[in-house]
């Protein structure tokens, strides 16, 4: 069984036992977290919402929080003197899918 849930602006497909990264939440480690926004529930018969489906949740369990590796920004302009260095690390949150319900 299969879903496609919607969180952080991304849609992702699941199913029980994965481990993903998605946008952080800001939950402590170890702690549950439910996503009702449930796009389409897979597996002998198919469930399509409208834009959700109703009733259908996924429960998961926090695994880690923490920050992706340093993306460079470095800007540039020729002939000016012009150059601007810039570092990102984007935050994340690791989940583990326990149940799909729907």
């Amino acid at each position: 069984m299969y879903a496609i849930i919607a969180t952080g602006g991304k849609q992702y497909k699941v199913s029980e036992g994965d481990i993903i990264t998605i946008e952080k939440l800001g939950v402590e480690a170890g702690e549950k977290v439910t996503f009702d926004q449930v796009l389409v529930v897979g597996g002998d018969d198919l469930k399509v919402g409208d834009p959700t489906v109703a009733g259908a949740t996924v429960e998961a369990s926090v695994v880690k929080e923490g920050r992706a590796k340093k993306v460079i920004v470095y800007k540039y302009k020729r002939k000016t003197g012009y150059h601007k260095k810039n570092g990102h690390r984007q935050a994340f949150t690791q989940v583990k899918i326990e149940k799909i319900n729907g």
